[in-house]
């Protein structure tokens, strides 16, 4: 009997020493949906698919970096330029099911009128900026918080099992900058203020949500607009590419922090 007991521990002693070998099994793919406005599409980066449109979705944005890279079982792309959260709610959150497993989205600036804030700040006096970008402060803090519960409970409504993660914006300028010419600095303080303000709520309602946040004030710090490495488009041509993320952005800003979350 021992020649077979002893066969037999070899035997077993020889599988586990093949099982120890073999790689460990590569984890499931993902599922991904990108939602979100034109800080996730892309807007910026100076080149867009075809078929986008006027969303202004392309290779650059973060989302479809990380799709390049981590070959998701599934990746839908429906972020677009412009999108509040109606937009979102009505016209891209249809894209997520009970087999998505990874959600992204940004949104919440163009609900609280970051277009009109920097159109003003331009053309407008340093009073009547600031008074534009306190309006703005006044409909993220008391308004813009149910709107954001909407959109975060409807994503999880549709995606139970989804690891959801929003992303915030970065702060406009570096103060004082380099800039010798442009916007005053009190003009930009101001516009900067407005996104902190954003960065409280959007962070507080996804937490809220048990939601993973990702701050971009930081990532984008040394890196804004009139420093010495911008990551930003100031007053750009198009004009809809001005104060949004260039290709640096979106690939050092957005996606590095997307990547921090993920792997």
């Amino acid at each position: 009997m021992r020649p077979i007991r002893t066969l037999a521990t070899l035997v077993a002693a020889a599988a586990v020493a093949v099982l120890t070998a073999l790689p460990a099994q590569a984890a499931a793919a993902e599922n991904y949906v990108a939602l979100g406005d034109s800080y996730s599409a892309g807007t910026g980066t100076g080149s867009y698919y075809g078929d986008s449109g006027s969303c202004k979705r392309g290779q650059y944005a973060y989302p479809a970096l990380w799709a390049a890279t981590h070959a998701p079982a599934s990746f839908k792309f429906v972020a677009c330029s412009g999108a509040k959260t109606s937009d979102v709610l009505n016209n891209q959150i249809g894209a997520l099911s009970a087999t998505t497993s990874l959600v992204t989205v940004s949104v919440g600036g163009n609900d609280a009128g970051f277009v009109d804030v920097i159109t003003t700040c331009t053309l407008g006096s340093d009073a009547t900026c600031v008074n534009r970008v306190n309006q703005a402060k006044n409909y993220t803090n008391n308004t813009l918080p149910g709107l954001l519960d909407n959109v975060y409970a409807q994503i999880r409504n549709r995606a139970p099992s989804a690891r959801v993660v929003v992303l915030g914006y970065p702060r406009m300028y570096q103060v004082p900058g380099s800039c010798s010419v442009g916007l005053s600095d009190t003009k930009r303080a101001a516009i900067n203020s407005a996104a902190d303000t954003l960065h409280t709520v959007v962070s507080g309602r996804a937490a809220a949500r048990s939601f993973t946040y990702r701050d971009l004030r930081g990532s984008f710090s040394g890196h804004e607009i009139c420093s010495s490495a911008w990551w930003l488009n100031s007053l750009s041509w198009p004009v809809e590419e001005s104060y949004h993320p260039n290709r640096d952005g979106q690939r050092l800003g957005y996606l590095a922090q997307l990547n921090a979350v993920t792997g």
